[in-house]
């Protein structure tokens, strides 16, 4: 196996873990391979290992990345989690499976205006700013329940779930106190008739505690690929 391949195995190793520590199914829980900064041939290893899923946070790599794996295209689920700027909607709707990072009305209904109609609706979770945090990206839990609503509205999407990068916290208990207030905003989506399944929480350094707070899916990428080598311009 590769050193990709090993990492990836370790990293499905502590969600199984994490999840019947927390009483769960592993396969309640999904793992999304977040390949920013690194090229084709990582996510082709990965893929070669068993990973399907991929997160990319600048559109423009995502882009070349789909490209340059137009071979495997059928069998990769390319997620676009970083932040998203109105006139990057357009590639992101034609090329893209999923976006974590809907936190405005403006960018879903854009989204799914140019979503191509032969394409299957695009899958999108809301990024919910659960602690506060001036300069994150997210809707203030108090106004998720309203978008939520007018995002699962709209054609050409599909209304998954919630994403959420909380503020690195020292103890498990810290961090798993930030992931339930973004559980209980998932909750009340739900009982305002809104039928969600994914809750995309936890990252590398915090992906236990996520577990133990309902995640869902979990985004890895320094436990699989090592750290950032570079930052593209």
């Amino acid at each position: 196996m590769t050193m990709i391949g090993d990492d990836l195995q370790h990293v499905n190793n502590r969600i199984a873990k994490a999840c019947v520590t927390a009483g769960r199914n592993a396969g309640e829980v999904r793992l999304l391979a977040v390949s920013k900064t690194f090229g084709p041939d990582a996510v082709r290893e990965a893929h070669a290992a068993g990973q399907s899923a991929f997160g990319e946070n600048y559109v423009q790599e995502g882009l070349d990345k789909i490209e340059a794996l137009a071979d495997l295209r059928a069998t990769l689920e390319w997620h676009c989690i970083g932040p998203l700027q109105s006139n990057k909607t357009r590639p992101v709707a034609e090329q893209f499976d999923w976006v974590h990072s809907v936190d405005r009305l403006k960018i879903a209904e854009r989204l799914s205006a140019q979503r191509p109609a032969q394409l299957a609706p695009l899958n999108v979770c809301l990024q919910v700013n659960v602690d506060g945090g001036p300069n994150k990206s997210g809707v203030p839990p108090e106004e998720a329940v309203a978008l939520a609503l007018a995002v699962a509205a709209l054609p050409q999407l599909r209304l998954r779930g919630l994403m959420a990068i909380p503020e690195p916290a020292e103890s498990f208990d810290a961090q798993r106190e930030l992931f339930l207030r973004a559980h209980a905003v998932y909750r009340s989506i739900g009982e305002a008739g809104i039928a969600l399944d994914t809750l995309s929480l936890g990252m590398s350094a915090d992906l236990e505690a996520a577990i133990s707070a309902g995640s869902t899916m979990v985004r890895v990428g320094t436990a699989i690929f090592g750290g950032r080598a570079r930052k593209p311009a």
